[in-house]
């Protein structure tokens, strides 16, 4: 417990690198997850077929091997086509910025699924009433299906994050000093590296237990009034 007070510092700066890794990810996530469920949902075979491609070519790839793909084979790349282009000098991708954007495009390809899926459970019907009464689109998709699509997309949405948070320890292998790296370090110059690992294993308990909690909250406000069977 000592060595854990002595190097409490360390794990905290590593725990808030976590959640920020994590939460930014999701934005993008999310954001990629609405962006595929439209463009599935849509009429056009163009978005339509980018997004199947989209969706099975990510989840196809194993997480670590996209990760180091991207940090490691992106910066070459961009630095090369800057090169023979003339449009940029030299770029560095730092490991935030490759593992944020990894994790974010690994999981919107999951939320693709999720919003779909929640989109399609909401009845055509109540859509079409909204039309029939000359409501807009904006309101249409504020009053009936958003509100719809959260309640049925949390409980997909719930484990994804929960995953996604887990996922982020992957972005030590990189070296960005997220928890995982930081505990690994402090283990390994002491000597005492399941104490460590032991740490880390705990704080990543808490995260997804007050993670479960507030979505659990939340899906109690988006659930009120109606019946479960």
């Amino acid at each position: 417990m000592e060595l854990i007070l002595e190097y409490q510092s360390q794990l905290l700066a590593g725990t808030l690198m976590t959640i920020k890794l994590a939460l930014v990810s999701l934005i993008i996530s999310v954001l990629l997850g609405l962006l595929g469920a439209w463009a599935k949902l849509s009429g056009n075979r163009v978005a339509q077929k980018t997004a199947d491609v989209y969706t099975t070519v990510v989840r196809g790839i194993p997480d670590l091997v996209l990760i180091m793909l991207v940090f490691y084979g992106g910066q070459v790349t961009i630095n090369a086509i800057g090169e023979m282009s003339g449009l940029w000098g030299y770029l560095e991708i730092s490991q935030f910025i490759a593992g944020v954007g990894t994790i974010g495009v690994i999981f919107g390809a999951y939320f693709t699924e999720t919003f779909r899926g929640a989109i399609m459970a909401i009845p055509r019907g109540q859509i079409e009433a909204g039309i029939s009464c000359g409501m807009p689109r904006l309101l249409i998709f504020s009053h009936i299906i958003w509100p719809q699509m959260v309640r049925y997309a949390l409980p997909g949405f719930t484990n994804n994050w929960l995953v996604q948070l887990k996922t982020t320890a992957l972005v030590s292998v990189i070296g960005l000093q997220d928890l995982v790296y930081n505990a690994f370090t402090a283990g390994r110059s002491t000597g005492q590296l399941f104490t460590f690992m032991a740490a880390a294993l705990f704080i990543y308990l808490i995260l997804t237990a007050i993670s479960d909690i507030a979505l659990r909250a939340l899906d109690r406000h988006y659930s009120r009034g109606v019946v479960r069977a």
